[in-house]
């Protein structure tokens, strides 16, 4: 090849172009419309588009709304229910084990016998005002006479919550005393309050008697009286109070004493000493010298015996010995 035969620039460049104008030559002549149609044509507007997207939608909610897997499922309201459900469920089976009932009447004795106390005390120091005007008999105020006589009736309630504080914590403890001398000494102690309380407001000795400044002068020994009386009796109860539960050899063979009142037509003393009316139906065995005190307590705060009942009477109604019975008779 010779210099003069390499093509120029501007010939190579128009083969091209005439390459380019050949190919767009060959390809087939199509319309706008034909290739892509219009909106207009085929009527695929946005609403279109919408509904169908719409109906579309419908038929899957449709088909999803024949499961009823999910009304199976617990509300949030429904677990709510069902756990105060389950749990009021345990807690009346737990009201009901004996356990749980002894510990129950065990927090409510404690209760009670707190409250009795408390109330005691308030009723007694209620009187101490009473008493410091019959103990100063008019001393001046600030004097020895008048700054001592605050002091007898505190002295006296101390000393009568004592005898009370003892006898109710060994009661709580299932040993109740029996002692006539603790009877007295509480008694004594009311009365003299009671008496000196009341005294300058009786009449024929109040200048101007008035029944209401009676009352109420008197109105904390009567509730001191009352407390007194009541509380060993509450105590005796809870002590034999049966929990569904016996436990041992000697809780399965120890029946509780039953007693039949007697009749009006014959002496108290009498109907008690008859027979076989107040024997238990299997004499308990190996029972502490305790256990029968607690027993004979109930029966005659339940008014099953009398007040002082004879060592006979006694040994049938609890089915004791007659050294135990005599024991118990004594205490009375």
């Amino acid at each position: 090849m010779t210099i003069s035969s390499i093509p120029e620039p501007e010939d190579v460049s128009a083969l091209i172009s005439e390459t380019e104008a050949f190919l767009v030559a060959q390809q087939p002549v199509t319309s706008p419309t034909a290739t892509a149609p219009s909106a207009a044509v085929t009527g695929e507007t946005r609403r279109v588009r919408q509904l169908r997207a719409e109906v579309a939608e419908a038929r899957l909610l449709a088909e999803l709304q024949d499961d009823d897997t999910p009304l199976q499922l617990d509300t949030v309201r429904v677990r709510k229910r069902r756990r105060a459900a389950h749990e009021a469920a345990r807690l009346h089976e737990l009201a009901q084990d004996p356990m749980m009932r002894a510990w129950q009447a065990s927090r409510m004795r404690k209760l009670l016998v707190a409250v009795s106390l408390v109330s005691l005390t308030l009723a007694l120091a209620w009187s101490t005002a009473g008493v410091q005007v019959f103990a100063s008999e008019g001393a001046p105020a600030w004097s020895p006479s008048w700054v001592f006589a605050w002091l007898v009736e505190p002295f006296m309630s101390m000393a009568l919550l004592v005898v009370v504080g003892a006898r109710a914590y060994m009661a709580t403890h299932g040993q109740p005393i029996a002692s006539k001398t603790l009877t007295r000494i509480e008694y004594l102690f009311l009365g003299l309050t009671l008496g000196m309380n009341a005294w300058r407001h009786l009449p024929g000795v109040a200048a101007d008697f008035s029944l209401s400044a009676l009352v109420l002068h008197t109105l904390g020994p009567i509730v001191a009286v009352a407390i007194v009386t009541a509380l060993p009796i509450i105590l005796a109860a809870f002590t034999a109070l049966d929990h569904g539960r016996s436990t041992g050899a000697e809780a399965s063979d120890y029946t509780p004493p039953t007693t039949r009142r007697p009749s009006p037509s014959a002496p108290a003393e009498q109907q008690w000493d008859r027979g076989s009316d107040t024997r238990t139906s299997t004499p308990p065995r190996g029972r502490s010298l305790a256990d029968h005190r607690t027993d004979l307590t109930l029966l005659i705060a339940n008014g099953d015996l009398p007040a002082k009942p004879s060592a006979e009477t006694i040994r049938k109604a609890l089915g004791c010995s007659r050294d135990t019975a005599k024991a118990l008779r004594d205490e009375r």
